[in-house]
C-alpha cells in the first residue's frame, strides 16, 4: 500500500481512512501488509502493517521512460517537469515542450537515499515524483500480490510499482480535484488522477457520488469502479467519560478543513439565524485551512464573534473530547466524497446535520440531511435539536446504534474480495 500519511501524523480523513482499512484487513486475516509513506516518524502503530519510510530506501540506478508522460506514466524522474500548483498557462507551456512530446528515453542515475519532507507543502509535486522513484525500487525488490494506492498523490507511485512488478494495481479514490477545488480543477492534478485511474486494474470509490464523478469526469468504464463506503473506529467509552463540560451553554460544532469544499460560510450564516432565536449557544469551528481568516472576519461582520470559538486543527483524543462536549455536529459540505467525521460524532451520541451533497448521506438513515446552501434548513435543524429533548434523544440513540454496525472489518472484507478476484484473474 502507498499512502501519504498515517496516524498519529495526519492532516485529515485520508490518514484516518488508510489506518482503518489496514486495521480492518488485519482483523479479517489479510497478512503481510506493507504500508509505504514518504516520511515516517517512528511512532506509527505497526501492529497491523509494516510501515516503510520512503526516505530509508536506497536507490541505485533506474531507467526513466518519459514516453507520452502525461498519457501513460511509466516512471517519474526527480527532475520532473511537473511544478507545484501549475497555473493553466504554465501547464500549457509544459505540454508544448518538445521534451514532453518526444519518445526519448532518459537515463538517470541515483545513488543512496532520497529525503522527504512529507505533508503537502510547496514541494509536493517534487515529492510525488521522488516517491514514484522509490516505488519502482520497491516494486523490483519486494514480493507481493497487490498494489493499493491511496488518493492522487500516490497514483504515480502505484503506477511505477505496477510497471516494475507486473502486479495488479488498485487505486482508492478518497476525493477528486472536482471536490477539493469546487470545480476549478488544477489541470496537472487532474492528469495525475486520470492517469492513475486509467492505469488501475480496479478503482475503489468511497461513495456512489464519487463513483459517478470518476465515470463521468474521467472517462472510466463503470465496470472498473466499485463503491466501498468508509467506516469508523469503535468508541472508547472510558476516555469519553473523562471529559466534563464546564459551561451551561449549548455547543454546536463544525469539524473539518476550513476550505470552500467544507462550506464554513454556510455554518456561520446558519449560526447567525439561530442566535436571533436563542443566545445560550456557542459555535465551535474546529479545523484549519486557507479560509480561516475569512471565516473569522465573516463571524465578526455578523456581530456574533463572541459566540464563536476557533480551535485550530484537532486530531486523536482532541476530536473525542470535542464531540463529548458537543450537542450538535454540522457538516455543510459543498462537495464531500464521503465524510468520516459525522460517523465519529454519532459514535459519541451527537446528532448530526449533513449536506445532501456528501457521500456519507448515502449510508446514514438517522441524520438530518439538508442542501448545503439552505442555511434556513440548517438553522431550523440546529434549533430543533437544541430545544426539543425528545428529538435529540432519538438521534442520540438511533444514530449510535447505526454507526456501531459500520465497522472497518466490513469495509475490509469488500476490499479483500476485490484483491481476490484480481489475483484469480
Amino acid at each position: 500500500m502507498f499512502g501519504w500519511e498515517f496516524p498519529p501524523h495526519i492532516s485529515g480523513g485520508l490518514g484516518t481512512a488508510s489506518y482503518g482499512i489496514v486495521k480492518g484487513l488485519s482483523q479479517i486475516g489479510t497478512k503481510d501488509i506493507i504500508f509505504v509513506v514518504p516520511k515516517a516518524y517512528g511512532d506509527e502503530d505497526q501492529s497491523s502493517a509494516k510501515i516503510i519510510n520512503a526516505g530509508d530506501i536506497n536507490v541505485t540506478r533506474r531507467i526513466v521512460d518519459f514516453k507520452s508522460f502525461f498519457k501513460s506514466i511509466k516512471f517519474i524522474e526527480i527532475g520532473s517537469n511537473i511544478v507545484a500548483y501549475a497555473s493553466p498557462e504554465e501547464y500549457e507551456n509544459l505540454m508544448n515542450m518538445s521534451s514532453m512530446k518526444s519518445k526519448e528515453l532518459i537515463y538517470t542515475h541515483f545513488h543512496g537515499q532520497i529525503p522527504f519532507k512529507g505533508g503537502y507543502g510547496e514541494s509536493l509535486y517534487q515529492e510525488i515524483a521522488n516517491y514514484a522513484v522509490i516505488a519502482y525500487e520497491l516494486g523490483k525488490t519486494y514480493t507481493f500480490d497487490i498494489i493499493h494506492a491511496h488518493d492522487w498523490v500516490t497514483y504515480p507511485a502505484g503506477i511505477a510499482a505496477k510497471h516494475a512488478s507486473g502486479k495488479p494495481l488498485v487505486v482508492h479514490v478518497h476525493a477528486t480535484d472536482f471536490d477539493r477545488s469546487g470545480g476549478s480543477v488544477n489541470p496537472a492534478v487532474y492528469e495525475i488522477e486520470k492517469n492513475g485511474m486509467h492505469e488501475a486494474d480496479k478503482i475503489i470509490a468511497v461513495s456512489n457520488l464519487t463513483r459517478k464523478t470518476i465515470i463521468e469526469k474521467y472517462g472510466i468504464s463503470p465496470d472498473k469502479v466499485v463503491t466501498v463506503h468508509n467506516a469508523v473506529e469503535p468508541d472508547d467509552e472510558e476516555k469519553k467519560l473523562q471529559y466534563k463540560r464546564k459551561i451551561d451553554d449549548k455547543i454546536v460544532t463544525f469539524l473539518g478543513r476550513i476550505t470552500m469544499q467544507k462550506g464554513p460560510s454556510y455554518f456561520i450564516e446558519a449560526a447567525a439565524k439561530v442566535l436571533t432565536k436563542m443566545q445560550n449557544v456557542r459555535f465551535v469551528m474546529a479545523g484549519s485551512g486557507e479560509l480561516m481568516r475569512s471565516v473569522i472576519n465573516h463571524a465578526a461582520s455578523k456581530r456574533i464573534g463572541h459566540h464563536f470559538h476557533f480551535t485550530g486543527f484537532l486530531k486523536g483524543d482532541d476530536v473525542t473530547r470535542m464531540f463529548s462536549l458537543s450537542d450538535v455536529y454540522v457538516m455543510p459540505s459543498v462537495s464531500e466524497p464521503f465524510g468520516i467525521s459525522p460517523l465519529e460524532a454519532m459514535r459519541s451520541n451527537v446528532p448530526v446535520i449533513i449536506s445532501k451533497q456528501s457521500g456519507v448521506s448515502e449510508v446514514l438513515k438517522h441524520a438530518i440531511k439538508v442542501d448545503f446552501w439552505d442555511v434556513d434548513a440548517i438553522a431550523d435543524a440546529i434549533y430543533g435539536i437544541l430545544n426539543y429533548k425528545g428529538l435529540k434523544m432519538m438521534f442520540d440513540r438511533l444514530g449510535k446504534e447505526e454507526v456501531e454496525d459500520m465497522t472497518w472489518d466490513k469495509t475490509a472484507k469488500k476490499i479483500n474480495d476485490i484483491y481476490t478476484k484480481l489475483i484469480q484473474n
